[in-house]
């Protein structure tokens, strides 16, 4: 089998690379990468691998060298002849700002670049599979507290939190514009964040969200609110299981479902075991979002119910000096605050049932590898790009 990867140097397009180098079945692993030389490209991969300690083979992994922005990506990809070999392709990339001033990359990007990537993979003579990594929040944020299934998406009529989101829904309708059914294999993980095993993430984008929360310890969201939240490796095993399973149906939630959901309150429970000399998580409204950005303003009205928290207004004052710099953190932290509110839980029984994978452990336990981790992330240089 040969296979063509996108977002190979990604977050979870890095463990699909790797994982799926240690597959028996598994030929020619062809990388898009966004290189200006083959020489940067294969150095590029190679860091992937070098990561963890994995074993890099040259022969096996091949940098294809093209952007998804490129408007001639889909002609340069015909004009590979090795290219003709692929019989799987698995498109990982994608632009996952939930930042509205990336609105216009993420929509180029998701919409965009899938696109050129499908009308040339519509002409390969040996294409089996298209593995499609979508998102599970394509559901929309009219559906809270409660289960969600498969078939409840793509839906037209959903309303988005971020364009992220609606460009993924999008990319589902596209794939079976494009595609006979036959082809299409789509991949929903739900909320990634972190690794399981006690080694570095690949990237800290979702850690960031948790170590933000941890600095702040007074939290605007529903504390008891269920997080369907799963580890990097975790998502990348079952993917790749997923690909080479005797398969009932083409698209699957990779999530931790009822049994290894968690809450902001178990997890916070988790931080305070590590993070003691902070002060005591709180949760408060999530309505009370709005006087906690007036306060940063100084324009928060003195018979507000926020100055009954004085402690932590004091604590912010002290930790932070400035209070631009809580503007900027709440500002990033707010669409994550919105999808930890949906109380979403992502049915994951045919990815047991036809995979026979385990369950995910809850994050609240497999995030106590990541504590050192988390402590080293420099929240104000993240929330700038959210």
């Amino acid at each position: 089998m040969n296979i063509f990867l996108t977002g190979a140097t990604g977050l979870v397009g890095g463990e699909l690379l790797v994982t799926l180098s240690k597959r028996k079945e598994v030929g020619k692993i062809f990388c898009l990468l966004r290189s200006k030389t083959k020489e940067e490209a294969l150095a590029r991969l190679q860091n992937v691998f070098e990561l963890h300690d994995d074993t890099f083979d040259e022969n096996q992994i091949v940098p294809v060298l093209g952007n998804l922005f490129d408007d001639g990506l889909t002609d340069a990809l015909k004009s590979v002849e090795e290219l003709k070999t692929v019989d799987v392709i698995i498109h990982s990339a994608a632009n996952t700002s939930f930042s509205r001033f990336n609105d216009d990359l993420v929509e180029r990007a998701n919409i965009g670049g899938l696109t050129k990537i499908l009308l040339w993979a519509k002409e390969l003579p040996k294409l089996n599979t298209f593995l499609y990594i979508g998102t599970a929040t394509i559901c929309g944020k009219d559906v809270k507290d409660r289960v969600v299934h498969e078939d409840e998406s793509p839906n037209l009529d959903a309303t988005h939190l971020v364009k992220y989101t609606y460009t993924k829904m999008q990319g589902e309708i596209l794939l079976r514009q494009h595609l006979r059914p036959d082809q299409v294999l789509v991949a929903r993980p739900s909320i990634i964040m972190g690794d399981s095993r006690p080694v570095m993430p690949r990237s800290p984008v979702i850690l960031w969200a948790m170590a933000t929360i941890n600095h702040l310890r007074l939290i605007p969201v529903n504390e008891h609110a269920q997080l369907d939240i799963i580890p990097v490796n975790y998502a990348a095993e079952a993917i790749v299981a997923l690909l080479f399973a005797e398969r009932k149906h083409n698209v699957y939630h990779i999530s931790a479902g009822e049994a290894g959901s968690t809450t902001a309150l178990k997890l916070s429970k988790t931080l305070e075991s590590y993070f003691d000399e902070m002060p005591p998580f709180n949760f408060i409204s999530k309505a009370m979002l709005n006087q906690v950005k007036h306060w940063t303003r100084n324009r928060l009205a003195p018979e507000s119910e926020l100055y009954t928290y004085r402690k932590y207004l004091d604590y912010w004052h002290d930790t932070f000096q400035d209070k631009s710099k809580l503007r900027l953190l709440f500002t990033g932290l707010d669409p994550y605050l919105d999808f930890m509110e949906l109380g979403h839980v992502f049915d994951n029984t045919r990815l047991l049932e036809d995979v026979g994978i385990a369950n995910s452990e809850p994050a609240d336990v497999y995030i106590n590898n990541s504590m050192n981790f988390v402590e080293k992330i420099d929240v104000l240089e993240g929330a700038i790009d959210p």
